[in-house]
């Protein structure tokens, strides 16, 4: 079995290589090498970049995949941290970096859990372990993951973001929803002789935000929040906009699709035929390390397992201690459960708040309670 400070050690090697969306090939090359050392009995790169350490027990049983992303977010001001976020610097029983949280730790636990239910069973068990190292999460949420399924075609998985070990059953999905105007430009001296976009968004903007957001009972609002507000020409230089764009981040909850939350943007838009406005769904794009392209929408759905479903009563034997509960935040989950039907649960350490955040970190018990918690995971899903 590893040692404690061999999982430290390894979640320090993983921050101290950055690794933005679009940009995760060095962390990945450092991870192919490090399964290597592991004794994975297989590694695979995918397309997008996404690298794959497989396991096999000598006699059939479920496929286990345990997911995890190597992509974080950025850092923009590295002079407010209190250590330097590429280095992982333990301090207090803190060990902080960026991506300690969100999600270098449980990954660095996930990969020496599989290692060590490899050397603890010698391959005698039923089934195997994969576990995923996905890219581009923080852009798009569970979209990478979906090269993943079709290869490995998981029947549970286990995703590893932050949830202070408690059990994660569900989680709201994420949509960017486009609100747009569109007027005509003149000479601000003379607005008479155009049309005002920014006029015409702000009184779409007076009843889109009167919505009231739907409920679940688990999950809570379907909230919807605007996040940006831009015209164009922008700067205006004495120029009426032609034109005036809002995002919205909205959180879905279960059974919402596409079409069932723009729908009434659309009603709204109907009111007023005098107003040339669209509502849609964003689209974005993103170059992988890999030279491939990505063009998709931000829609990433919702899911819930009801606490009486099988994983969960499994993993509820497993971490006794670990209550049930469920994400506020979207998951790579968005694809594994709501998409592709796959049983899916949230283990892992550290705090969902503590993602993005300057002086970012995660406790090391925490880290190593995760690393215990995988392994009666699979002791327990595939023993």
């Amino acid at each position: 079995m590893h040692t404690n400070e061999q999982l430290i050690h390894l979640c320090q090697d993983l921050i101290k290589r950055p690794s933005l969306s679009g940009s995760e090939g060095e962390v990945a090359s450092y991870i192919q090498g490090t399964m290597q050392q592991l004794g994975f009995d297989e590694i695979f790169v995918d397309a997008f970049g996404s690298v794959t350490g497989s396991i096999y027990g000598n006699k059939e049983g479920p496929c286990i995949l345990m997911d995890g992303h190597i992509d974080t977010v950025g850092v923009e001001n590295p002079a407010l941290w209190r250590h330097d976020p590429y280095q992982g610097t333990v301090d207090g029983g803190l060990l902080y970096g960026r991506g300690t949280s969100d999600m270098k730790g449980a990954l660095s636990a996930m990969l020496i859990a599989a290692a060590d239910f490899k050397q603890k069973t010698n391959g005698n068990f039923g089934g195997s372990v994969h576990v995923s190292c996905t890219v581009c999460e923080e852009c798009f949420e569970g979209f990478s993951a979906r090269l993943i399924t079709k290869r490995i075609k998981p029947d549970v998985v286990i995703v590893g973001e932050a949830s202070s070990l408690t059990i994660k059953r569900g989680q709201r999905g994420r949509a960017e929803i486009v609100l747009q105007t569109f007027g005509k430009s003149c000479h601000s001296s003379n607005p008479q002789q155009g049309v005002n976009a920014v006029h015409s968004m702000l009184t779409l903007l007076a009843e889109v935000l009167a919505l009231e957001p739907p409920h679940h009972p688990i999950l809570g609002e379907g909230i919807m929040v605007l996040t940006d507000i831009i015209s164009a020409p922008y700067p205006g230089l004495s120029v009426v906009p032609e034109s005036c764009k809002v995002t919205f981040d909205r959180r879905l909850l279960p059974g919402e699709t596409e079409s069932s939350i723009l729908l009434p943007i659309q009603q709204i838009l109907d009111k007023h035929p005098a107003i040339q406005a669209s509502v849609s769904i964003a689209e974005g794009t993103l170059t992988c390390y890999t030279g491939v392209h990505i063009n998709a929408k931000r829609f990433f759905p919702a899911w819930l397992l009801p606490d009486d479903h099988p994983l969960v009563q499994t993993a509820k034997q497993a971490l006794p201690s670990s209550p049930l509960s469920h994400y506020s935040f979207c998951t790579n989950a968005s694809h594994f459960c709501a998409e592709a039907g796959i049983p899916t649960i949230g283990y892992g350490p550290s705090e969902e708040s503590l993602a993005h955040t300057v002086d970012e970190y995660s406790t090391v018990e925490q880290l190593l309670q995760a690393r215990r918690g995988y392994l009666s995971l699979l002791d327990h899903l595939l023993i």
